[in-house]
């Protein structure tokens, strides 16, 4: 199984896309294009021919260049079944438990609904890689605009059983903020506080801060951490259901 070659794009204000190159095969994907020439020029000048875009979500910072891209490349879309009337130039849907080949590396497929209701992800476990759009952040998770707390929740947790080494490659630098709101939640979390002052030094010098590990995110990112009894205090709801706990926490974020 072959491993994958990452390469990070950061684009508009906030957004990372990402190049995940097969050396084997030559196969490249991109992943969420939110425009065109800043993904166009980093392929060009690692000599790699785009094959694939991977679409996690509908939202057109994620799929702004898909159209113009394919154009241009003539290569393959892939994206969620359960969206599949939004991706544009959609070629193939894959869904939940699927299995998806980019040259010799093999993802696994989850939908993860709650930020969207067709949301999915791509786990490369040869490549201890996870593209989990906006689902899951860097200390944080998305924003529910299609879906429920308890939706998110279960998407969150399919993750939770992936390997501890996993990096999380998602598509936006919210790190500071996000883990600004985790202090106000876990204040005490030792793991978080020293987290929080590698994470400011990285962004006074402008270094990117992701990708971020699951093992990192289970230390520090209250939404995969509503069992954490120092949460459950904070937020008023000791020994509550874990949705519940989860539904709270995801509202102070709201209004934070």
């Amino acid at each position: 199984m072959s491993k994958l070659e990452i390469h990070q794009v950061a684009v508009l204000s906030d957004n990372y896309v990402y190049l995940a190159h097969d050396a084997e095969t030559g196969a490249t994907a991109v992943v969420d294009p939110a425009v065109v020439e800043p993904v166009m020029a980093a392929a060009a000048a690692k000599g790699w021919k785009i094959t694939h875009i991977l679409n996690t979500h509908h939202h057109a910072d994620h799929t702004g260049g898909n159209l113009e891209i394919k154009d241009m490349t003539g290569c393959t879309i892939v994206g969620p079944k359960a969206d599949k009337d939004r991706i544009p130039g959609i070629d193939i849907e894959v869904a939940d438990g699927d299995t998806y080949m980019l040259g010799n590396a093999e993802a696994k497929v989850f939908d993860v609904p709650g930020h969207t209701s067709g949301h999915c992800a791509f786990w490369f476990a040869g490549s201890d890689a996870l593209f989990s759009g906006d689902t899951l952040f860097a200390m944080g998770c998305g924003r529910l605009f299609e879906g429920t707390p308890a939706q998110m929740w279960d998407s969150l947790s399919k993750f939770m059983d992936l390997p501890d080494a996993t990096q999380i490659f998602c598509a936006h630098e919210y790190t500071l903020s996000n883990g600004e709101f985790a202090l106000s939640v876990e204040p005490e979390n030792a793991d978080l506080l020293a987290r929080m002052e590698e994470v400011r030094e990285k962004r006074r010098g402008g270094v990117p801060t992701v990708p971020s590990t699951l093992a990192e995110e289970k230390a520090t990112n209250p939404f995969l951490r509503p069992m954490s009894a120092h949460l459950q205090e904070t937020v008023g709801l000791s020994g509550a259901g874990l949705v519940e706990v989860f539904t709270e926490t995801r509202a102070r974020k709201d209004s934070f």
